[in-house]
């Protein structure tokens, strides 16, 4: 499993199947910071040690899912082959339907087929608790991470509260439950829960984890460091290319646009079926004008994982380049994987409801994200519904949602060009010029590229407005 990799003066040394640990804040093969901007380096000069070989791919796999990091395809393939041959011989294994499950969400996750996996998992899990009721944690946290898989926070909160009622020392169940609580907008409680898990538990994982917490407080440059030492501290490829792949996407909401592509590209070459990363290396690419290579990357992520997400961003693309049709079809593929995703449990409406505020129907995105909003209170749902509350028309109402994504006295601590851009135009809107040339210069400024069509509008939007008046302050 060892390979030979160069570095920038050709000179060859082995590298080991897993990273070696490096100082916090150094990123083996990956991060590191540098005046506050991630960049990518090469490897550091530490020869790696030869020795045992790796375990096998299912182990590998099953590792992983026990400790909540990302899996490799080609290894949970194999877990779940073993896990399925194991029930099918022992169906009172309550621990051998518990990682089945958790499996098949993971497989789900990083895959199309959600609406196969997740009804397979949940029936896993759910077998899991019939066979063993009582103290059964492991269950409990895979329903917690099947729930926030489909976009379920509320009763993914439910069951990672029930998961820490019966293990309150396992550390896994306190990543479910920060994701839970940021999707219900519950940012206090997520750092709670951050908090309980750093005094459980160190390491990578729970370095993404808390990258993820800072991200949305708005601290970016904790966020960075965090992933730097996930990555870092990477105990696989697969867990090494996520953390990278995650590290891209906020360098490029930083507006790095080279730094995400090369991180984008370190993860794909960890793990070339890293859909998340192909995409981001279209989104990369799109920012600095090579739309040809970006069309292509976002192609191949479609392929391997036709989210509705992707389809949005690739469609857009599409028509930012006046490709109308080539555009319509991605916007056809997104509404049929909602369609097929929801078949799994999926809820799909907020990437639905952003759809149809912008090339579809404002005020059935109006309806659907009132609802989303009542069932779960996020700040990105909050955008979406005051964004589609502007494309309806209804400007004073979409401000106040806007104001609630952005303002950190109304809990939007999170760095957000397109927020910032969406609050901007309802503003302009509402003729609250200021405020308007304020917001969406700060848009500009947070990520020039954060979308095709929208950073172009927001550059025009500014035009229009001019510069800001030079007349004498009042008396």
């Amino acid at each position: 499993m060892d390979s030979v990799v160069r570095n920038e003066e050709n000179t060859a040394r082995v590298v080991p199947w897993y990273r070696r640990r490096a100082p916090v804040g150094a990123l083996v093969g990956g991060l590191v910071l540098a005046g506050g901007a991630a960049v990518l380096w090469g490897v550091p000069g530490e020869r790696a040690q030869r020795g045992a070989p790796a375990p096998a791919a299912g182990a590998q796999a099953g590792a992983a899912v026990g400790a909540g990091v990302p899996a490799a395809l080609p290894g949970l393939a194999e877990l779940i082959a073993e896990r399925e041959s194991r029930v099918r011989e022992h169906p009172r294994d309550a621990g051998a339907w518990a990682v089945l499950g958790a499996a098949y969400v993971e497989q789900g996750r990083r895959t199309a087929g959600a609406e196969v996996l997740y009804p397979k998992a949940e029936r896993a899990l759910r077998t899991s608790l019939k066979v063993r009721p009582r103290g059964n944690s492991e269950a409990l946290d895979g329903l917690a991470a099947l729930a926030n898989a489909r976009r379920d926070f509320r009763a993914a909160r439910g069951w990672a509260e029930a998961a820490r009622r019966v293990a309150p020392a396992r550390w896994t169940t306190y990543g479910q439950l920060i994701d839970a609580c940021t999707g219900l907008g519950d940012h206090k409680e997520a750092r709670t829960a951050l908090d309980r898990l750093l005094k459980l538990r160190s390491g990578p994982a729970v370095r993404a984890r808390a990258a993820g917490v800072y991200w949305e407080q708005g601290l970016r440059e904790d966020a960075q460091a965090a992933l730097a030492d996930a990555a870092a501290g990477a105990s696989s490829p697969a867990e090494e290319a996520a953390w990278l792949e995650r590290a891209g996407q906020l360098a490029f909401e930083r507006g790095e646009r080279e730094s995400a592509l090369a991180h984008f590209r370190a993860a794909l070459r960890l793990d070339p079926d890293l859909w998340a990363a192909r995409a981001g290396q279209g989104r990369a690419l799109a920012a600095l004008g090579r739309s040809d290579a970006a069309l292509t990357a976002y192609r191949e992520a479609l392929a391997g994982q036709p989210l509705p997400q992707y389809a949005l961003e690739l469609g857009e693309l599409y028509e930012s380049l006046g490709r109308a049709r080539q555009a319509r079809e991605e916007y056809a593929l997104l509404r049929e994987r909602v369609r097929r995703d929801a078949a799994g449990g999926v809820d799909g409406a907020l990437v639905l409801g952003l759809f149809e505020a912008d090339h579809g129907d404002p005020a059935s995105a109006v309806r659907r994200l009132r609802a989303e909003w009542e069932r779960q209170p996020g700040v990105a749902v909050a955008d979406a519904l005051g964004w589609a509350l502007h494309r309806a028309g209804a400007d004073e109402e979409a401000l106040e949602y806007a104001r609630t994504a952005t303002d950190r006295a109304h809990g939007g601590a999170v760095l957000s060009a397109s927020y910032s851009y969406h609050r901007g135009m309802i503003e302009l809107g509402l003729e609250r010029t200021a405020n308007a040339r304020r917001h969406l210069a700060e848009a500009l400024r947070l990520n020039p590229s954060f979308s095709p069509l929208h950073a172009r509008a927001a550059r025009a939007a500014l035009t229009r407005l001019g510069e800001v008046p030079d007349a004498p302050l009042p008396e």
